[in-house]
């Protein structure tokens, strides 16, 4: 069973929407305005098509089992953030709706923003591979990688198997994460 980790294309938006709205859920929720895991998935679909947002294709890598997608991760340097979430204010704003949205990276990081895999393919190695990824980008950038995850997920787990260590907390769409966050890592 071969794993190939690539940089998403537009057309994978069918594919990752859902599954970026499955993980990410409440602040998926904040981002769009939605109240439905469906509506928040076509927003985030709109969005994963275009540049200069967090969740844009540009910042995303999608892995494949075998030819076909089974895992996705979302990472972009910290420091752009606020940048990144500035489309989300607006599109909020252009609903009357409340744009207050916390923008999770910190400057010198590179973000993991979400790392999600579709359930049929869990516990297959696709995470540790997307991480391998993200991590081989992070030393290319010369950034630590960091991440948000919630209280009580069980894939904190596999972040500390990877070199995550504990940094901080974190309050969001009303729950509470963990900050973690990876040292930079010489190429071997």
């Amino acid at each position: 069973m071969l794993v190939t980790v690539r940089p998403a294309q537009v057309f994978d938006a069918g594919f990752a929407a859902p599954l970026i709205q499955d993980t990410i859920g409440a602040i998926g929720y904040a981002l769009t305005g939605s109240h439905t895991d469906d509506e928040a998935a076509h927003i985030i679909a709109q969005f994963f098509t275009l540049r200069g947002n967090r969740l844009s294709f540009t910042n995303v890598l999608i892995a494949e089992r075998d030819g076909q997608p089974a895992g996705l991760a979302v990472l972009y340097p910290g420091e752009f953030a606020p940048q990144l979430d500035a489309p989300f204010r607006e599109f909020l704003k252009s609903r009357d709706l409340p744009n207050h949205i916390v923008s999770e990276g910190l400057p010198g990081e590179l973000y993991l923003d979400t790392l999600a895999t579709l359930p049929q393919y869990r516990g297959q190695g696709i995470g540790s591979a997307l991480l391998r990824a993200c991590a081989a980008q992070a030393r290319r950038q010369g950034l630590p990688m960091g991440l948000l995850v919630e209280e009580g997920n069980p894939a904190q787990a596999l972040y500390t198997r990877q070199g995550f260590r504990e940094s901080g907390r974190a309050d969001i769409a009303g729950h509470r994460y963990v900050r973690m966050r990876q040292s930079v890592q010489a190429e071997g």
